[in-house]
């Protein structure tokens, strides 16, 4: 996804970062069999807040470039949307 990081915790939000970063920036959320699937164009960037957010998940970026959150387990998840 193009667009700013987020802005640093002490400065307030940028409406640029509220409309290209997770989690504001889904267009859509779903549960598909335990998994949270957020839909919209991320990159590793997203990835980081979503592993701080959802500690002892699994998230992963899917071949659409959605955001999915999988219960804790062992080994790599496999994406929910292809």
């Amino acid at each position: 996804m193009t667009g700013p990081d987020l802005p640093p915790p002490a400065e307030p939000m940028t409406a640029e970062a509220m409309l290209s970063r997770w989690p504001s920036a889904a267009e859509k959320t779903e549960l598909i069999d335990g998994v949270l699937v957020f839909s919209g164009r991320f990159d590793e960037r997203d990835l980081a807040a979503v592993q701080r957010a959802y500690p002892g998940r699994r998230p992963l970026i899917n071949a659409d470039h959605g955001l999915e959150v999988h219960p804790s387990g062992p080994g790599r998840p496999h994406p929910r949307v292809s």
